[in-house]
């Protein structure tokens, strides 16, 4: 399977850029931990440009993507973005973990534990 062409436009550099200096307080709680290779040694980059899409955290080291969903993404054009967006990461070999952003704030750990068990 082939990854995603990486070369992005200056939008989506630019874009990331902006979303990496505005993080949510669920993103800044989660990144503490992912961070500097703090999460079982891997390295972790938070809004990443992937193809057309930028993605709040990927390990590119275990093809895995981690998405932080608000209630915004229960709305139906939403879900039917994220539906089109996933396909695509899935289709250059990405796995893709969606966690909503109570789960951040009311547990953490298990979350954590969600995230080790994707990467074995």
């Amino acid at each position: 399977m082939q990854k995603a062409n990486h070369n992005y436009t200056n939008f989506s550099l630019k874009k990331a850029k902006e979303l990496r200096s505005d993080m949510t307080i669920f993103e800044q709680k989660l990144w503490f931990n992912l961070r500097a290779k703090r999460f079982m040694g891997l390295k972790f980059r938070r809004q990443a440009p992937i193809g057309n899409y930028i993605v709040d955290f990927v390990c590119k080291e275990k093809d895995l993507i981690i998405e932080l969903d608000g209630s915004g993404h229960l709305e139906e054009g939403q879900t039917q973005h994220d539906e089109i967006r996933d396909k695509f990461l899935k289709e250059q070999g990405y796995k893709i973990i969606r966690v909503y952003n109570n789960e951040i704030n009311n547990n953490i750990d298990n979350v954590l534990e969600e995230i080790r068990l994707n990467v074995l």
